[in-house]
């Protein structure tokens, strides 16, 4: 069983910047590919970002391309996500999630652990 905690939500203007950080604990967490889903009110969770096992492999929804950056560190089990270039529409809650698929999925039913969610509120 993994668990996952995010942290590093908030308030920010658009233009802004965000880091969030997920951290694992209970598994061996280099066995699992990483992910970051969002959820606005009123919609369905949406993939962000994944990130394979040993971090060489990103891959990225196209609303967030070139201004997200999803990265990770086995030696802390941590996972993080860097948001630059904030703009209303991407305020949601943000999830973390650890999939045990051997490559990387955008598939929600894929990921096997979920955290509980980090608010990110951008303002225009």
């Amino acid at each position: 069983q993994v668990q996952l905690v995010e942290s590093g939500g908030g308030l920010v203007q658009a233009g802004g910047s965000l880091r969030l950080s997920c951290a694992a604990s209970g598994g061996t967490f280099s066995r699992y590919a990483m992910g970051w889903f969002r959820q606005a009110p009123g919609k369905e969770r949406e993939f962000v970002a994944a990130v394979s096992r040993s971090g060489d492999g990103t891959n990225y929804a196209d609303s967030v391309k070139g201004r997200f950056t999803i990265s990770r560190d086995n030696a802390k089990n941590m996972v993080y996500l860097q948001m630059n270039s904030l703009k209303p529409e991407d305020t949601a809650v943000y999830y973390c999630a650890a999939s045990k698929f051997a490559v990387l999925t955008t598939i929600r039913d894929r990921y096997d652990y979920w955290g509980q969610g980090t608010q990110v509120t951008v303002s225009s």
